[in-house]
């Protein structure tokens, strides 16, 4: 099976194999939102993926 190139791109597989991507929708409107949640929308979430899901998205890691 192929590896989803467009899903692939937007995650990060780490050395001990987590997951970790960015959130969803944090890229625009933020000019009316204070600094402390600007901060927060910069950081990285890591993914909870069934080896099923991984082999199917992933398919090398």
């Amino acid at each position: 099976m192929k590896t989803n190139k467009s899903y692939a791109k937007r995650i990060k597989v780490t050395k001990n194999g987590k997951l970790v991507a960015r959130k969803a929708g944090q890229n625009h409107f933020n000019a009316k939102t204070n600094s402390r949640i600007r901060l927060k929308k910069r950081a990285s979430v890591s993914i909870k993926m069934s080896n099923k899901n991984r082999s199917r998205y992933l398919h090398n890691s």
